[in-house]
């Protein structure tokens, strides 16, 4: 019998939910992605603003279905007025990850919406059902963006079953059918998917960008902390991120010290990210991005993945 809890829970035709990207996933392609019958998230960067997180909740809403709000729990701390916008939002789901988050659970539960968090391993889990989340993502060490970089997706998909009888998620590698179909067919209750959605027109992705990772392979991607450490990002440190490889990270992959105290080397990442030059700044991707081969619709990936 097919598993209908997230359906129930958060409203959506389909199992899947689009990865709150932070940069990349804001109210249009949450929109897009709901009215596909998905759960499409917005994903709030450090220093969104209330008013933005109120206008892409907006955009979002427009759309027939429901949406959702993704936070990083460590920079809420420093801007906790972003989540009362994202209340008075009213959305089906917020998730927060990476970092304390049970008393932000707590309001988004007595406001009525569900909550979520992404873990890495098993004692993260652990933390999730103690802290009465609705939902559990298991993003194993091969998805894009950050997280740990410490188990598989379908190792850690096992091991967050056994623990819990919540509707967990797969996150990480989903990128066809068969991906999609083969979490479900592993117990999940539905995916979690990011990296298919990168190249969307819905995304704020570059045309620079796209090309890059078009041309990228399943091996092209790297982890660790690089860039945020150039970017003066104050992710706490058992959070790296995947991206794709470039001169940059090689440069100062393993001198991660001297990088935290160059400052031009901040500068020239900054001034790269500006003018799109990804030999020096970032794409945040998973290894699923072998797969991307060209530019589809939101709607047109749902239907890929779950159609």
């Amino acid at each position: 019998m097919p598993d209908d809890r997230l359906p129930r829970l958060l409203g959506v035709e389909l199992p899947l939910i689009s990865a709150p990207m932070a940069g990349i996933a804001h109210g249009r392609l949450a929109a897009a992605v709901s009215a596909a019958g998905g759960l499409g998230m917005i994903g709030v960067g450090v220093s969104a603003t209330p008013e933005w997180v109120a206008e892409q909740s907006a955009i979002a809403a427009r759309a027939p279905g429901r949406f959702g709000i993704g936070f990083m729990a460590w920079a809420l701390r420093r801007h906790p007025e972003q989540l009362d916008a994202a209340i008075a939002a009213q959305p089906a789901l917020i998730s927060f990850s990476f970092g304390d988050y049970a008393d932000y659970g707590a309001r988004c539960r007595d406001a009525g919406i569900a909550v979520a968090t992404q873990v890495g391993n098993r004692a993260e889990a652990e933390q999730a059902v103690a802290a009465g989340v609705d939902l559990i993502v298991a993003r194993g060490a091969e998805a894009g963006g950050h997280g740990r970089n410490e188990v598989a997706m379908m190792t850690l998909l096992q091991e967050v079953l056994e623990l819990t009888e919540l509707p967990v998620l797969a996150a990480g590698g989903i990128a066809t059918r068969r991906g999609f179909s083969g979490v479900l067919a592993a117990g999940a209750a539905g995916a979690w998917v990011g990296t298919a959605f990168l190249a969307c027109p819905e995304a704020t992705t570059t045309d620079a960008a796209r090309e890059r990772l078009f041309a990228a392979g399943a091996s092209d991607t790297v982890y660790g902390r690089v860039f945020d450490i150039a970017q003066r990002l104050p992710w706490p440190a058992e959070y790296g991120g995947r991206a794709l490889r470039n001169s940059f990270f090689d440069r100062w992959a393993g001198r991660e010290g001297e990088l935290a105290a160059d400052d031009a080397a901040q500068a020239e990442l900054l001034a790269a990210k500006e003018r799109h030059d990804f030999d020096i700044a970032y794409i945040y991707a998973g290894q699923g991005v072998g797969f991307l081969r060209e530019t589809q619709p939101a709607a047109e990936v749902v239907a890929a993945l779950a159609g």
